[in-house]
């Protein structure tokens, strides 16, 4: 069972790829790779928390701390790249709409320095409609979490 799963991994994805998959940019583009990913089923989503990002400006200049709304941004883009990954070629550049985030709890902060590893799980798909578990850890810590569901249009 385990030697099935491991076929079905994809490639790692890198930014340039990541790019050609969703239509974010920066600043608003959340994740820097993706790995883990199992077509229709998981991926891990991969930010590298940098000093310079705009939002640390004023959240809070004294003490930078990313804000949630943003982790769940990047657990949203890791499932959108899950969802393009699982679809094919038709559905890259697709815009993706949140309709729910359900049971959001912020553990601890993230910091400039910190690596953000976000898995996230689909838990289902009805049409357009998918639904999704996310996890962020640092370190292996549980720092956010939330279940949200989006709707993939079909125009881009």
């Amino acid at each position: 069972m385990e030697v099935a799963a491991e076929k079905a991994r994809m490639a790692d994805i890198d930014i340039s790829r990541i790019m050609q998959m969703i239509p974010h940019r920066y600043p608003i583009l959340m994740i820097d790779r993706v790995i883990d990913v199992f077509p229709g089923e998981s991926a891990t989503g991969v930010k590298n928390v940098s000093i310079n990002e705009p939002h640390f400006q004023g959240h809070f200049p004294s003490r930078p701390v990313m804000p949630g709304v943003l982790i769940i941004e990047a657990m949203a883009q890791t499932s959108a790249v899950l969802v393009v990954g699982t679809l094919g070629a038709e559905a890259e550049g697709k815009l993706v709409y949140f309709m729910t985030v359900d049971e959001a709890r912020f553990r601890k902060p993230v910091t400039p320095g910190d690596v953000l590893h976000i898995h996230v799980t689909k838990q289902r798909q009805r049409a357009n409609v998918w639904k999704f578990k996310g996890e962020a850890k640092v370190n292996g810590v549980l720092v956010a979490e939330a279940i949200y569901s989006a709707m993939i249009l079909d125009e881009k």
